[in-house]
């Protein structure tokens, strides 16, 4: 499980590297920073433009209430994270993972470890509390290797990872969020889901950049 990356679209205010940028390389670049969403996430101190997407899904589903108990996977930089905590409120937990150190976030309970190992996710459950979690989200995604066959396993074996995660930790009635990249596994993974979840929607929110085949499945009232 070494192989996880972070959000790749952060928008925070790390540093640039200098020097003159060409060819795709540059282009992207170009891209990223005439982003309106990039723009917006520095304007208001996201540290990522992933933020947008997780608010979009909340706000059209519902899913992060004031005092709700949430399990953030693959944290890192934080864009989810913050926003969670704002929704949350004072009376809420927000648990978030990852693999990689993570700036501290006030109000957060920072786990850092591999959640599919016993002792990161015993430290997990531990902090999520008896109650168990209200909603558990994931926007992990593995490194490319530019083999599209082989970053869609690795894709789906995170997804998967994800889900056994959540169905540990979510009270009866709970959310999942988990980002996903459509293409081989997808419809069976969806149908997995949908064993352990009442509904099971698919989100492609407007702040997810069109040409990428990454969606957004939210699973509602957990079995």
């Amino acid at each position: 499980m070494n192989d996880r990356t972070r959000k790749s679209d952060s928008g925070g205010k790390g540093g640039r590297s200098k020097g003159r940028r060409g060819g795709k390389s540059g282009n992207w670049y170009e891209r990223h920073v005439g982003d309106v969403h990039v723009r917006r996430a520095q304007d208001e101190g996201y540290r990522s433009r992933a933020s947008y997407k997780l608010a979009e899904i909340d706000q059209r589903d519902a899913l992060v209430r004031n005092g709700a108990r949430v399990l953030e996977l693959g944290a890192a930089p934080g864009g989810w994270t913050q926003y969670l905590v704002e929704r949350v409120g004072p009376e809420g937990i927000v648990v978030a993972s990852d693999l990689l150190e993570m700036d501290a976030i006030a109000g957060v309970e920072f786990v850092q470890g591999d959640f599919t190992e016993q002792a990161t996710a015993d430290r997990i459950e531990h902090a999520i509390g008896e109650a168990g979690a209200d909603v558990v989200l994931s926007d992990m995604a593995p490194n490319l290797t530019g083999v599209a066959s082989t970053d869609q396993a690795r894709s789906m074996a995170l997804a998967e990872l994800a889900m056994d995660m959540a169905c540990s930790v979510l009270k009866p009635g709970g959310g999942f969020v988990v980002k996903v990249f459509q293409g081989e596994s997808f419809d069976t993974y969806v149908r997995s889901l949908r064993s352990h979840f009442q509904h099971v929607k698919v989100r492609k929110p407007e702040a997810s950049r069109s040409r990428s085949r990454e969606v957004y499945l939210v699973a509602t009232e957990h079995r």
